[in-house]
């Protein structure tokens, strides 16, 4: 497997993983999704918030944008940050999938208040899937707290697997 094949992949896992997330959630009450749980963050839908907000920055360095969207953690309505989630997910899949191996191993210079690096486009996509997978195994803890306990499998292993049996 080439390093585009494989990136894509990983961008194809997140939108996949965002959307089995967001259909999972969107069934379960308002009310759950907002109450207070100690975590990261305080609630379902601020660690969802926040997952959207990072992958929003990271969209901005890997299609080098100098503007995102600053989620703030204002109001928060269920369905827009599900949907902006799973929107901005598709959208990093697809600009993935546009790039050539060259363009993926292109460096990009980061140089911010929180830290400077200078790694390849690829490493930084790597970052959006491993961060998201840390705050979704969050999500799953604080739903098990709470009494949401019916979770699927969203693990990358299983989603190639469920891939190859649909091919």
């Amino acid at each position: 497997m080439g390093l585009k094949q494989m990136i894509t992949n990983y961008a194809e896992y997140n939108l996949w993983v965002n959307q089995q997330f967001s259909n999972w959630l969107s069934t379960k009450p308002d009310a759950l999704l907002h109450q207070d749980v100690v975590s990261s963050f305080s609630s379902i839908i601020k660690t969802l918030n926040h997952i959207w907000a990072t992958e929003e920055y990271w969209y901005s360095v890997i299609a080098e944008t100098p503007e995102f969207d600053k989620r703030e953690a204002g109001e928060l309505v269920t369905s827009e940050v599900l949907e902006g989630l799973v929107n901005r997910s598709k959208c990093l899949a697809q600009f993935i999938a546009s790039l050539s191996e060259e363009e993926l191993a292109k460096t990009i210079k980061i140089d911010n208040p929180w830290f400077q690096c200078e790694l390849p486009r690829y490493e930084y996509l790597l970052q959006v899937v491993n961060h998201g997978t840390y705050h979704r195994g969050q999500i799953v803890t604080m739903g098990r707290n709470i009494g949401i306990t019916d979770a699927s499998n969203t693990d990358y292993n299983f989603y190639n697997v469920t891939k190859q049996v649909v091919n």
